[in-house]
């Protein structure tokens, strides 16, 4: 069963986003994958902003296997003024219910699915992109949110210590584990080629590296495996040398952020979602190892090179000074509110 995210993290997400709550008020949202990690959050704070601020606003969310997600989040799932769509987003039929807005936020990073089909990786993104503006266009439907990410930029140059939204690199074509971010990379173009033609107004988020609640535990994402070992007092394993970087933003800021480019951001500008505080994955296991108490020890098990250490950090300017939004829970506070979390899940 799919706990509730905690209260003070709800608080926070009403605290810092009332205003958009109440600009979307009495409205109609459309939403693909609403039952992943992104989409878990954004039900959560939907459903608390119509039981606490009596927003009024409806949704219909796309998947596969509604009743799947019913029997694992049933609070989540027959929330009221909720409905769900049965379908791929490739090839779902279309509601004909009006809608004022669609976020689209399906096909979550994949490590597994990249590496094993990159053409599905591939073509879901692009084709499941394309349907969703079919259907923006056939019921006139005006504002998208594209969920995109920073993996649009490729790998991120020795000399910049953060990504900005004008850099114009990309995933090196030649490997077919670019499959994710070079279909990121699609999908905003059609966006923009398709709003422009269908007067669709496009705001694109590109979201970077994130830890709390529902966080995968036991797929790819590092900061899941070194929680999972450590609430389970394991060593915590650091299967390379600890030396690449990431900023980690919390889920509660996430929607906050998403919301704020919903609501405000500019048509067709994209804009950076994430922390720009670097750690490194060595320090992010000792950090998590020292926050969960009870002297877990931290293995580094692979070999230090020459070279210099990737980076996965984004420049957040635009949304800093444009959309007026910062960071509010740091890592140290993440950590310790997903540990929190989990260990009550464990008790």
């Amino acid at each position: 069963m799919l706990r509730p995210v905690p209260l003070p993290d709800i608080r926070h997400i009403l605290e810092y986003s009332e205003p958009l709550w109440n600009e979307l008020r009495g409205q109609r949202l459309f939403i693909t994958g609403g039952t992943g990690f992104f989409g878990i959050w954004l039900l959560e704070a939907l459903r608390a902003a119509n039981e606490r601020l009596g927003s009024c606003i409806s949704a219909t969310v796309l998947s596969r296997d509604p009743p799947a997600f019913a029997a694992r989040a049933p609070l989540l799932a027959n929330q009221a003024g909720l409905q769900w769509c049965h379908g791929d987003v490739r090839s779902f039929t279309f509601p004909q219910a009006r809608y004022d807005h669609i976020i689209h936020a399906a096909t979550e990073s994949s490590a597994t699915l990249n590496e094993r089909q990159p053409d599905l990786m591939l073509d879901t993104i692009v084709s499941g992109t394309k349907r969703v503006l079919e259907f923006a266009a056939a019921r006139g439907i005006k504002s998208l949110l594209l969920i995109s990410s920073g993996a649009v930029y490729g790998r991120q140059p020795t000399h910049l210590s953060k990504i900005p939204e004008s850099f114009a690199g990309g995933p090196y074509v030649n490997s077919p584990y670019s499959a994710y971010g070079e279909g990121k990379r699609m999908a905003e173009l059609l966006c923009t080629i398709e709003g422009k033609a269908q007067g669709i107004e496009t705001k694109i988020a590109r979201c970077f590296t994130f830890v709390g609640p529902h966080l995968p535990l036991d797929v790819h994402f590092a900061a899941g495996n070194f929680l999972r070992d450590a609430i389970a007092g394991r060593p915590i394993i650091v299967k390379g040398d600890g030396t690449p970087c990431r900023g980690y933003m919390h889920p509660a800021d996430l929607v906050v952020w998403l919301l704020t480019i919903l609501v405000n951001g500019q048509d067709n500008r994209p804009y950076n979602v994430g922390s720009d505080e670097a750690l490194s994955i060595a320090e992010l296991a000792f950090r998590i190892a020292s926050l969960a108490g009870g002297n877990h020890p931290v293995e580094i098990r692979g070999l230090s090179t020459s070279q210099a250490a990737q980076r996965y950090v984004p420049q957040t300017d635009r949304a800093n000074h444009e959309l007026g939004r910062r960071i509010e829970i740091g890592i140290d506070q993440a950590l310790q509110r997903t540990i929190k979390w989990l260990r009550e899940a464990a008790a």
